[in-house]
């Protein structure tokens, strides 16, 4: 490839860095997407994780990496199909490739070692692969970073990453000078042994890129005047992580599970500043007993979980409802049912958190929808859980939890903060469990109070936590706890809608798909379709005026990354379809006919498959 001096202005571009698990491809696209976000332009990562933890080298199902898509505007979902792949060894371009994580036309930067490896059989995969891309459509250009990296350090494996950073900052007029100074932040608890050798990595892959690469692109920025102060930039797990200690909570108990891990992981690195405990569990149930014993004592605790996990804990998050203790919960969602694909994202926990607990156990269920929410719903759902004494579930899910998107910088509020425990004397005329009834809610003392000890149990009990079998005591006890959601739904706004606020069709989602559902809807509408849609941030309780907004719209749907049957599958009819879970929970609510559509790929929603999707759905409204 001959030099390109001058740039190519362009609105967007979807960047994917591709290796095999180790070779630090993750931690390259970060670095990118931070140093794109701190130019001011839009950024949303998805993280390209193998199942395994040590997956075979040179393997399509070790396929790990970065895909970041960058642009001009703000960015909200991965986009579709890649426009530049680099990639490591050409192996673990086949899984992305099944993925539908390229198309024709998009360009290759393959490391070429492997066409002289040692062994025949390396040479002839290797020969095979590139010409069946080339035949396929892909652009390839083969080209040895290996030797260019041997040059600096003595195991390119573990420098590849910044030299692979050096390109691309190159090939995207990126600032060099930013992409230096984040090589020094990440790698300054290592000191100028580890730094030095990393930013020489970066100015030869910058240098190569240029001597090299027939690629120069432009994207300008679309936000902030490049003033990086007022943003924020991290994935979803770190927000949450920052919205614990925001809330003015300083107690965390968790057990570790993928993809929620990493939320640990950062607040113990940083939660001792500001006077806050892990405690890291010897499982699921431990995490949970130990964050009600806080909880109860008047530290209200956070616990931080995935699906399995909540599995295990719904039996003591039964006795947080029976004993109206709050209690923040976070299910960062994953592939199921049992270990599933414990890397890939899913939204298949809503039921099993609405419904998977014996008896009746109201609780409020919050889903975030950005990274920033994942940030501020903690935050609420302190507040929530203390003011309506009960547990509070926060849902996120893979996406979330691992991509890396910018937002705005807040700015600290002391009315987050918990208040300090009550130790003024309890009254001791009033019960533990002072129901007002017309609310539910009730008063909670506090163990420490003078006067406030009480009997927690989880048995049915009465106002005085007395134990109690008779048949008033249980159904009144019933009625209140459920009457604080009642209470709660009336104090919510109805959803906004996206688009108008009548037409042929209305889009209903929730949680980490809002970005790709409203970027597809805003395709249509710009082709003049009759499509609106609206995301919900409360699932228990529903936000208000469903029942009449829908009427408003010839059909509604939902649009959901968990598994539903399609119509015209085998055995499959309209009596023993099973929906998506939202698409349940919603039928059930309003009685409105609520179709759905929904996929458990393992991958977040691309907003072009979501045009064909409603294109689909509107057309048969015509038909």
């Amino acid at each position: 490839m001959s030099n390109t001096t001058e740039a190519q202005v362009i609105d967007e571009h979807i960047v994917e860095i591709v290796s095999d698990s180790g070779e630090g491809a993750q931690k390259c696209g970060q670095t990118f997407a931070t140093i794109g976000a701190k130019m001011g332009n839009g950024i949303w990562t998805v993280e390209i994780i193998p199942a395994e933890i040590q997956p075979p080298a040179r393997s399509p199902a070790g396929a790990s990496g970065n895909r970041i898509r960058v642009g001009s505007k703000y960015m909200t979902n991965m986009g579709n199909e890649a426009d530049l792949v680099v990639a490591f060894n050409e192996q673990v371009l086949y899984s992305r490739i099944a993925n539908g994580a390229y198309k024709d036309g998009t360009v290759v930067l393959l490391e070429n070692k492997w066409a002289e490896d040692p062994q025949e059989e390396i040479r002839e995969a290797y020969a095979a692969a590139v010409k069946e891309f080339r035949e396929h459509g892909l652009i390839v250009h083969e080209l040895n970073f290996e030797n260019e990296c041997l040059k600096i350090v003595d195991n390119a494996r573990k420098g590849k990453n910044m030299f692979v950073l050096g390109m691309l900052s190159r090939i995207y007029s990126r600032d060099p000078e930013k992409g230096l100074a984040e090589i020094h932040n990440t790698f300054s608890h290592k000191g100028e042994k580890v730094i030095k050798p990393n930013q020489e990595l970066f100015k030869s892959g910058y240098n190569f890129a240029k001597e090299n690469v027939d690629y120069l692109y432009e994207i300008p920025p679309y936000t902030n005047d490049g003033d990086d102060t007022k943003m924020m930039v991290c994935n979803g797990n770190t927000a949450l992580g920052l919205g614990v200690m925001a809330s003015g909570m300083d107690m965390v108990s968790m057990y570790p599970i993928t993809p929620a891990t990493s939320a640990s992981h950062y607040i113990a690195e940083v939660y001792d500043q500001v006077g806050g405990f892990v405690h890291q569990a010897e499982d699921e149930i431990a995490a949970m007993a130990f964050a009600i014993g806080s909880s109860f004592s008047g530290k209200t605790a956070c616990t931080i979980t995935s699906g399995p996990g909540m599995a295990l804990k719904t039996e003591l998050m039964g006795l947080a409802v029976m004993g109206e203790i709050p209690l923040v919960i976070v299910d960062v969602q994953r592939g199921g049912p049992s270990t599933g694909l414990p890397t890939k994202i899913e939204q298949g926990d809503l039921l099993s958190t609405l419904f998977g607990m014996p008896g009746d156990a109201p609780k409020i269920i919050m889903a975030a929808s950005t990274i920033e929410e994942c940030f501020h719903f903690t935050i609420t759902a302190r507040k929530l859980a203390e003011a309506f004494r009960g547990p509070v579930v926060v849902l996120t899910d893979a996406n979330l939890a691992t991509g890396v998107q910018p937002w705005p910088r807040p700015e600290l509020q002391e009315e987050w903060l918990a208040d300090p425990i009550d130790q003024s004397e309890w009254d001791t005329s009033i019960p533990p469990y002072d129901w007002d009834e017309e609310t539910g809610l009730s008063q909670r003392p506090i163990p420490g109070q003078p006067n406030g000890m009480y009997v927690l149990t989880g048995l049915s009990h009465t106002s005085r936590s007395k134990v109690a079998y008779d048949s008033e005591t249980n159904q009144t006890t019933m009625q209140h706890r459920s009457r604080k959601l009642a209470t709660l739904q009336s104090t919510l706004k109805p959803p906004k809608i996206n688009g108008d606020e009548e037409g042929d069709l209305l889009v209903v989602g929730w949680g980490s798909t809002m970005g790709a559902i409203e970027e597809a809807v805003g395709i249509q509408r710009d082709k003049g379709e009759k499509v609106s849609s609206v995301h919900l941030r409360f699932l228990s309780p529903l936000e208000p005026g469903l029942t009449e907004i829908f009427s408003r719209f010839k059909k509604v749907m939902t649009i959901e990354v968990n598994y539903s049957d399609e119509i015209g599958a085998p055995q499959i009819n309209e009596e023993n379809r099973r929906r998506a879970q939202l698409s349940n929970v919603l039928r059930m609510q309003t009685l409105v006919d609520v179709d759905c559509w929904s996929m458990v790929y393992g991958h977040p929603l691309q907003p072009g498959e979501l045009v064909e999707v409603i294109g689909e759905k509107l057309a048969a409204l015509k038909a």
